[in-house]
């Protein structure tokens, strides 16, 4: 896990062999997408924004699970 300053997200987690984010989003839950390329992983915990490369590339481009809190 590692944990990133932005007012939509704390903390990212990819798991490359499964192909699995996981991203900890300020309102305190937890998602987990499936399918991720480890290239729009990297890009996420690169970008300048992380809620705007978020936006971009990942909500609504993969599926995904929110973790019961």
């Amino acid at each position: 896990m590692q944990r990133v300053t932005s007012s939509v997200m704390n903390a990212v987690d990819y798991d490359p062999a499964a192909r699995r984010l996981r991203i900890r989003f300020n309102h305190g839950g937890w998602y987990t997408y499936r399918n991720v390329p480890e290239k729009v992983a990297a890009g996420l915990l690169a970008a300048p924004s992380h809620g705007r490369y978020f936006h971009a590339h990942i909500r609504d481009h993969y599926a995904f699970d929110r973790e019961a809190a």
